[in-house]
């Protein structure tokens, strides 16, 4: 399969990725707009493309670039799981230049998605406590 890493999305591809929202339930209820502002403060978008420039694979960074880096929304299209997608987004975040001297990456997920962040070196951290507001 031809595909292609970006790290700015166009136009298109932002209409992409909220088609891909709309197919996920904890991102479903994201507008265009809300996206478009997202993106405009995100340090760092990784994208995944194919040979017709269609956003297929995504996934974003906040940062302080040195203590803490926090990986957002790890999405493939599910006509293209399975292909090591997920896997290379993951990487290229671990190993972005600007992110080279973070001291932790953070993420959430699912209990049923833990095994594959387990073999880029995440761990469940037990004596945390997860709190949200709104």
């Amino acid at each position: 399969m031809e595909y292609k890493v970006i790290k700015k999305l166009n136009k298109k591809q932002v209409k992409n990725l909220h088609k891909l929202y709309k197919n996920e339930w904890w991102s479903k209820d994201r507008s265009k707009k809300e996206i478009k502002k997202m993106l405009k403060h995100t340090d760092i978008v990784i994208g995944v493309v194919n040979k017709k420039g269609k956003l297929i694979a995504f996934a974003r960074v906040l940062s302080d670039f040195v203590f803490k880096a926090e990986i957002y929304d790890v999405i493939v299209d599910k006509k293209y799981r399975g292909l090591g997608l997920g896997e290379l987004l993951v990487k290229k975040i671990i190993k972005h230049k600007k992110l080279k001297d973070i001291k932790q990456f953070n993420l959430q997920c699912l209990n049923e998605v833990e095994p594959f962040y387990k073999k880029f070196g995440f761990k469940r951290v037990d004596n945390l406590l997860y709190m949200r507001r709104g």
